[in-house]
């Protein structure tokens, strides 16, 4: 199966946040979005305003080339293929085990409709744990019902 293919936009980003030593978490702080956001601008599943380019640019140290490219509308998703990366292919998994009874609880307590992706928040936090680390994911998109004509 295919790995994922990388926008070289994406490539020259992560390896100036590198070089810079650069965090989300400060980016976050700097452009006034949240760091799961502007990681997703990097992979090129959003686009920024003149303004957020700037400064992602500005903090990395690149040439508003760069930041034209983040402003522009992106093609969004990761395409047919089941993602081989293990990380991402676990959130496959646990849409695969665990979407349809996530569809019955949502349609349970809001009716016939669908969470949006576009009036949407994800935060990722880590949670302490003794018995080790925890990942929290905690998605907060608006429901839509679907419209009956």
């Amino acid at each position: 199966m295919p790995a994922l293919d990388i926008p070289s936009i994406t490539q020259k980003l992560l390896a100036a946040k590198e070089a810079t030593g650069v965090t989300f978490a400060e980016l976050e702080k700097l452009v006034g979005r949240d760091e799961v956001w502007i990681a997703s601008v990097f992979y090129r599943q959003a686009s920024a305003s003149e303004e957020e380019a700037s400064k992602i640019v500005s903090a990395l140290g690149l040439g508003p080339d760069i930041a034209s490219e983040l402003m522009a509308c992106p093609l969004k998703g990761l395409g047919p293929v089941v993602p081989t990366d293990p990380l991402i292919y676990r959130f496959y998994e646990i849409m695969q085990v665990y979407g349809m009874p996530i569809k019955e609880v949502v349609h349970e307590k809001f009716g016939d409709g669908i969470m949006s992706a576009i009036d949407f928040t994800l935060d990722v936090e880590k949670e302490e744990d003794p018995k080790g680390d925890r990942v929290k994911v905690i998605m907060n998109g608006k429901f839509l019902p679907y419209k009956k004509w």
